[in-house]
C-alpha cells in the first residue's frame, strides 16, 4: 500500500540526477514498495501468502479486508494499514509455511517488478541496505539473495509456538520516524552515501544519508528484465501464474468452481476417450493442442522391429500423455513420484522407477522390445526457459532415439509444484480458461551420433539437451532435480517407496 506524496519544497532530487561513477565503497539505503519495486501497493504479495498457505478461502478474506484496509490506511495512517493487512493475510499460519512461500514463491514476482531507474543506483554501490516496512519475513531472501542486499531491516511479525499471531513485534511497522530510528541503530554514528525513497514517510531517514534521491511514479516504466539480475531465476514454486491484484484476485476466487467442473470434464475426456478421439474432444473443451514435425509410424512386430524411445523435455506431469494423443496411439511411459490421484485418472500405461540403475535399465528395454516408450530425461519439471540436465541412461538403451520437444502456456495456474500435494496438479493445470501443449517431434538422433557409434552416453544426452533447447529457443543447465526441490522445498525431492515392477496405469512423469 502507498500514499501519495508531495516532493515540492523538498531538498531531495528525482533518482535520475544521481551518479553512478565511483560508488563501489558507498553505502546505499533504500525503500521497497515504490522505490525498488515500481508498485506502490504490497497487497499482491500478501496475497500470494494468502492464498499459497491458507488457500482460496484466506485469500477471499484478505479481499474482503481490503477496504478496511485502504480506510486505515488513508485516514488513519500508513501503520495502521499495513497492521491489519498483515493480521487479514498471516493471522494463524505456521512460520515455517510463510518462509517456504518467501525462498519458493515470492522472489519471481518481486523480479517481475523491479525499478530500473532504483536498480542501477541500487546496484552500483558496493553495500546495500533495504528499510522496508513489509515484514522481513517475506522479502529478505529476495532481496540478499536476487538483489544482493547485505541487510534488510523490515517489520518483525508476532509469533507464538511458531505460527504468526497476526500482530508485530517493537518498535511496530517501519514507517516514518521508526525507519529513521533502525537506521541509527544499523549504521550509528555513521551516515550512509545515498538514500531513496517514494514518499513522505520516507523523508525521516533520507535526511540521515549524506545524499538522497526521490523515485518519482511513472505508471509507464518498465521494470528490470530477468537476464539482468545477478542470479536468474530457473525454479520457482506456487500455483498462480498471474499477480494477485485486486481484480485478479477475485477472478481467480469466481473461476476457481467453474475451473474446477471444467477440469473433471477435460481429465475424463483425455482418460475415457480413445487418444484419436481424446484430441478433438479436449479442442472443444477449449484445450489447444499444436502438433508440429512428423513422428515414426508405430514399429512392426512382425518385422521384429523394437520401438522408438521418445525423448522429451519435462514441463508437466501430462507430457506422456499429449505425447500420445500427438501420435494418435497410448506410448508407455516411465515415472517417478507421482500421486496416486493421477495414477487413477490416467490413460496411458507407466512404469515406476526405482532410481536403481541397473534395474530401471533392465526394465526400460523390457519395454522397448514390447512397444515405443516416452521418457523425461530431466526428472522433474522446469517452469522457465531452461532445461534441466539429461540423465544420460536413456542413451544406453537403443539408438531409435526421436528428441520431442514439448512447450505450455497457462494463463491463471501453474499445473506443477514442489511444496504442494501433487495430487491437485491434474486439476490445476486443466482449470486454466485456454491451457496449451506444443509438442514438435524433432528429427530422429542420427546413427552416428548414438553409442552404438562410439558416443558416450554423456555426450549422447548432452546433444539431444542442446537439440531440444534449439527447437525451443531455451537454455542448456545443469541442474538436477535435487537442485530444484533443494532450493524450492528443502529436501532433495527423494521419494520412499517400494520398487514396483509391474506397470500401473498412472498419469504423468
Amino acid at each position: 500500500m502507498a500514499a501519495n506524496h508531495d516532493v515540492s519544497g523538498t531538498c531531495f532530487q528525482p533518482i535520475d540526477q544521481c551518479t553512478l561513477i565511483g560508488r563501489e565503497n558507498h553505502t546505499i539505503v533504500a525503500d521497497m514498495d515504490g522505490t525498488l519495486l515500481r508498485g506502490r501497493s504490497s497487497f499482491h504479495y500478501f496475497a500470494l501468502v494468502a492464498y499459497e498457505v491458507g488457500g482460496v478461502f484466506r485469500l477471499f478474506f484478505l479481499l474482503l479486508a481490503l477496504p478496511v484496509i485502504g480506510l486505515l490506511y488513508y485516514f488513519v495512517s500508513e501503520s495502521a494499514g499495513i497492521q491489519v493487512l498483515i493480521f487479514a493475510a498471516m493471522a494463524g499460519m505456521k512460520v515455517s509455511d510463510i518462509e517456504s512461500v518467501a525462498r519458493a514463491v515470492l522472489p519471481k514476482f518481486y523480479s517481475m517488478d523491479l525499478h530500473p531507474q532504483s536498480w542501477h543506483v541500487f546496484s552500483s554501490c558496493g553495500r546495500r541496505c533495504v528499510l522496508t516496512a513489509n515484514p522481513r519475513i517475506m522479502v529478505e531472501v529476495f532481496l540478499k539473495d536476487y538483489l544482493g542486499a547485505d541487510m534488510v531491516v523490515g517489520t518483525e511479525i508476532a509469533t507464538y509456538r511458531g505460527r504468526a499471531t497476526g500482530f508485530v513485534n517493537q518498535p511496530g511497522v517501519l514507517v516514518g520516524s521508526k525507519k529513521a530510528a533502525a537506521l541509527r541503530r544499523a549504521f550509528g554514528d555513521e551516515r550512509p552515501e545515498i538514500g531513496l525513497g517514494d514518499r513522505e514517510t520516507d523523508f525521516p531517514f533520507m535526511t540521515l544519508c549524506k545524499e538522497s534521491y526521490m523515485v518519482l511514479p511513472e505508471p509507464k516504466v518498465e521494470a528490470v528484465s530477468l537476464e539482468k539480475l545477478p542470479k536468474p531465476i530457473i525454479f520457482h514454486d506456487g500455483r498462480l501464474v498471474q499477480k494477485p491484484t485486486p481484480f485478479m484476485a477475485l477472478v481467480t476466487i469466481l473461476w476457481i468452481p467453474v475451473g474446477f467442473i471444467l477440469a473433471c470434464l477435460r481429465i475424463a475426456a483425455g482418460a475415457l476417450l480413445p487418444m484419436q478421439l481424446a484430441y478433438y474432444a479436449l479442442w472443444a473443451l477449449g484445450v489447444l493442442i499444436t502438433i508440429k514435425g512428423t513422428p515414426p509410424p508405430p514399429p512392426q512386430k512382425s518385422m521384429a522391429q523394437t520401438g522408438v524411445l521418445f525423448v522429451c523435455s519435462h514441463r508437466t506431469l501430462f507430457d506422456p500423455v499429449f505425447i500420445s494423443i500427438a501420435l494418435g496411439r497410448p506410448i508407455a511411459a516411465v515415472t517417478y513420484s507421482v500421486s496416486r490421484i493421477s495414477e487413477f485418472f490416467s490413460p496411458i500405461k507407466t512404469f515406476r522407477l526405482t532410481r536403481e540403475r541397473a534395474s530401471d535399465a533392465s526394465m526400460m528395454k523390457k519395454i522397448l522390445k514390447e512397444g515405443d516408450l516416452v521418457i523425461c530425461p530431466e526428472g522433474t519439471t522446469c517452469r522457465e526457459p531452461f532445461l534441466l540436465r539429461f540423465s544420460a541412461l536413456f542413451a544406453e538403451l537403443t539408438d531409435q532415439i526421436v528428441p520431442v520437444a514439448v512447450a505450455t502456456r497457462m494463463s491463471m495456474f501453474h499445473g506443477t509444484t514442489a511444496r504442494g500435494w501433487k495430487g491437485m496438479d491434474p486439476f490445476y493445470f486443466f482449470m486454466n480458461p485456454r491451457p496449451a501443449y506444443e509438442i514438435t517431434f524433432l528429427n530422429k538422433l542420427p546413427q552416428e551420433l548414438t553409442c552404438s557409434a562410439g558416443k558416450s552416453s554423456h555426450e549422447v544426452a548432452n546433444c539431444i539437451q542442446k537439440c531440444i533447447a534449439a527447437s525451443l529457443s531455451y537454455e542448456c543447465t545443469s541442474f538436477t532435480r535435487k537442485d530444484k526441490y533443494r532450493a524450492l522445498a528443502g529436501n532433495d525431492g527423494t521419494v520412499v517407496e517400494k520398487p514396483m515392477v509391474k506397470p500401473n496405469q498412472v498419469m504423468g512423469c
